[in-house]
C-alpha cells in the first residue's frame, strides 16, 4: 500500500505534528510505503495563477481551467506543482493531515488542492464521483478541532462534524473519485493531558492499520443522477 501524507499545520511540536509521525511509522512498519507533503516546511505556494504553468493556451486572459486541461494534455505543469501531482497519482490512499480553523481547513491546504486537483489530473471529461479520475484510490481525513466533542453534535454550536466535513468529503475526495474513508477526529487536543493524547494516538494507531478496510462515507454514483448528466446538470 503506498500512502500520501498531505500534513499542515505551522508548528512540529503540534498534535497535528504527532499524528503525522504516529502515521508515518506506523504504516512504515506495517509494511506501506509512505511519502509526506509537509506544506509548510516545504514552503508550498498556495496562490493559483499563471505560475502554475509552463504552457500558454490562452495568452490574453486566464482561465484556470483551460490553462489546466491544456497543461495536462501539454506537460505544462510548473515543476513544484507536477511534483504533488506525481505523488497524487502514486499513492493508494490519501490521508489529509490538519486542524479545523474557522470551520475550515486551512487556506494552505486548499490552496494545495486548488493547484494539485486540476482539470486532466483529477477530474473533467465527464469523469468524476465513481467514474473519478481517481477511482480506485482510498482518501481520509485526519483533523483536529479546538472545541470538545459536544460542541460538533446536532445540539452544540457548530453542528454534526459530519456536516462540517462533507463539503471537503463530497465536493473534493468524492467527487475526484476517492473512496472516502470516515473520518478521524480528535477533539480539543489542546486541552487534555498528556495521557488522553496518548490515548488518542493509540486510537489513530489502529484507524491507520485499518485503512484497507474501515468504513466509508457514502458518495454519488453517476448512475443515479444520469438525467442530470444527459441535460448537463
Amino acid at each position: 500500500m503506498r500512502v500520501l501524507i498531505v500534513h499542515c499545520h505551522n508548528e512540529p511540536t503540534s498534535f497535528n505534528g504527532a499524528m503525522t509521525r504516529e502515521a508515518v511509522t506506523t504504516l512504515t512498519e506495517a509494511g506501506a510505503e509512505v511519502r509526506v507533503s509537509d506544506l509548510h516546511a516545504m514552503g508550498f505556494d498556495p496562490v493559483s495563477d499563471r505560475r502554475n504553468f509552463t504552457t500558454v493556451a490562452d495568452a490574453g486572459r486566464l482561465h484556470q481551467q483551460t490553462e489546466e486541461a491544456f497543461a495536462s494534455a501539454n506537460d505544462g505543469f510548473a515543476p513544484d506543482l507536477q511534483a504533488e501531482m506525481d505523488k497524487l497519482a502514486w499513492c493508494d490512499v490519501l490521508i489529509l493531515q490538519f486542524p479545523i480553523w474557522w470551520l475550515g481547513m486551512p487556506a494552505l491546504l486548499k490552496g494545495w488542492i486548488y493547484r494539485v486537483f486540476a482539470v486532466g489530473r483529477a477530474y473533467g471529461g465527464g469523469r468524476w464521483f465513481d467514474r473519478g479520475v481517481l477511482a480506485g484510490k482510498r482518501a481520509m481525513l485526519s483533523v483536529t478541532v479546538g472545541g470538545p466533542v459536544e460542541a460538533y453534535s446536532d445540539t452544540g454550536w457548530y453542528g454534526r462534524i459530519e456536516t462540517l466535513l462533507h463539503p471537503i468529503h463530497r465536493g473534493i475526495l468524492g467527487f475526484t473519485g476517492f473512496t472516502v474513508i470516515e473520518p478521524f477526529v480528535v477533539y480539543g487536543p489542546g486541552r487534555i493531558d498528556e495521557t488522553a493524547r496518548t490515548a488518542w494516538l493509540t486510537r489513530y494507531r489502529q484507524r491507520l492499520l485499518s485503512l484497507e478496510t474501515a468504513p466509508t462515507v457514502r458518495n454519488p454514483e453517476i448512475a443515479d443522477y444520469d438525467g442530470f448528466v444527459r441535460r448537463g446538470l
